[in-house]
């Protein structure tokens, strides 16, 4: 049934742009061409889907695929917007020409479309349109430093200025530009941070993926070392079936964070001392409020050893992690036996974690943001309310990272793959 919804609303879509395109040129070649491309686009597109439904990989074509009807289709809703509007007023302009005029036929009252109209929204399809193709060619590579120094009253004096660099989401099974992936790494080892930091989903299905882009990754450098989680995407759910697949591939995948140099923590920490003072490192595997993804994370078990009132960075790939309650963790529970709640795997428990770093967003590849305004707005808001940036919540804080690289949509249109320096500084107490 959704299927069907689906269809009805693209050719919806298709009809309306058809008839802006019929208004402005009676050209039978053009006409003919408009239909000819979009069977073509919709066919590739959903001849890729089906292959990537019975291999259980998704492929760089099909990411292709799934860009160009993106390409094509999301402009036609800003032509439908102007068409559709214009429709409202020829149906009441009809009905007002058919009874004020005796002996006119329906179709004699309806007024034409206006070729001014068909032309504006032409004009106004074609900014997404080259946004989009922008956003497939270019953006997708065009990596921001960002940058954030966060105060906190009870950062020990020795990591006073400490820094680290974040990135997430590399996703190497949609790489196609070696080149660039390399340049990446070079602006993340230029930032000179203390250590790096790597918060999940390193490839889209298959550990495979990963094996061409090791040795460029293994380049990356930090003097306390480079630590990483799991994401969702790296326990082979969405590529194998039987319990032995995943878990062989789980191994590939470990192997593959060892070669490239990361400390991967599977619910446990790393304890980073100077002179007798601590920062901790706690690394969860995957756990988010989405009962669609393996819920593996116990931050129980990863902060075991931390005592009070010790400084704590939590690496935990979902950021919804970060508001989950301890009282919806167990009523689902009730409702679903596998999800494990053998302790709380909340943020706010006992132990006190001032930073949680994520990902898992990519804040959908595709918004708004506008710096200088402090404004941005992504549709994925409404799936995740933190989704991008810095969140601060009773004195702890969220960083949701943007993401390296990219997952189904080959591109990237107002939301860029970012590389994130965090510097660590001690508040000053006021006397």
């Amino acid at each position: 049934m959704r299927f069907i919804i689906l269809i009805a609303i693209v050719l919806f879509l298709e009809l309306y742009t058809f008839s802006a395109v019929r208004t402005l040129t009676s050209n039978k070649i053009i006409l003919i061409g408009f239909w000819v491309v979009t069977v073509a686009i919709y066919g590739i597109f959903f001849y890729q889907l089906s292959l990537t439904q019975r291999e259980g990989r998704f492929s760089l074509s099909t990411g292709y695929a799934i860009a160009m009807a993106l390409t094509f289709l999301v402009p036609k809703l800003f032509i439908l917007i102007f068409l559709f509007t214009e429709d409202i007023f020829r149906f009441f302009a009809s009905l007002f020409n058919y009874f004020q005029h005796n002996g006119v036929t329906v179709s004699e009252a309806i007024p034409s479309r206006r070729k001014f109209i068909s032309q504006l929204a032409l004009g106004i399809a074609a900014i997404p349109f080259a946004g989009f193709l922008y956003g497939i060619f270019k953006g997708k590579y065009d990596y921001r430093v960002i940058r954030h120094t966060m105060f906190f009253d009870d950062l020990p004096d020795e990591f006073d200025g400490y820094t680290l660099t974040q990135i997430s989401d590399i996703h190497s099974g949609s790489f196609d530009n070696k080149e660039k992936v390399e340049y990446a790494v070079d602006l993340i080892n230029e930032q000179k941070s203390d250590i790096i930091v790597f918060t999940g989903d390193i490839v889209n299905s298959v550990a495979e993926e990963m094996y061409p882009w090791i040795d460029t990754f293994k380049r990356m450098e930090a003097k306390d070392g480079k630590y990483s989680i799991l994401g969702n995407h790296d326990y082979g759910y969405y590529a194998y079936r039987t319990q032995e697949e995943i878990n062989n591939n789980h191994k590939k995948i470990e192997k593959v964070h060892e070669d490239i140099g990361f400390n991967l923590l599977l619910n446990n920490k790393k304890t980073l001392e100077r002179n007798g003072q601590k920062l901790h490192i706690l690394g969860v595997e995957n756990w988010g409020a989405s009962r669609h993804f393996p819920k593996r994370g116990s931050l129980r078990k990863a902060s075991e050893g931390v005592e009070d009132g010790e400084f704590n960075i939590l690496l935990s790939h979902d950021p919804s992690h970060f508001d989950y309650k301890e009282m919806e963790i167990r009523q689902k529970e009730k409702e679903d036996p596998e999800v494990i709640t053998d302790e709380p795997n909340i943020i706010d428990f006992e132990k006190k974690i001032q930073l949680t770093l994520a990902g898992h967003t990519h804040g959908m590849q595709f918004g708004i943001e506008i710096p200088f305004l402090n404004f941005k707005w992504s549709p994925v808001k409404y799936r995740y309310p933190r989704w991008a940036g810095l969140y601060e919540e009773a004195g702890k804080y969220l960083h949701v990272n943007r993401g390296f690289g990219v997952l189904a949509f080959p591109g990237r249109v107002g939301i860029w793959p970012e590389i994130t320096v965090i510097e660590l500084k001690k508040r000053e107490k006021v006397a």
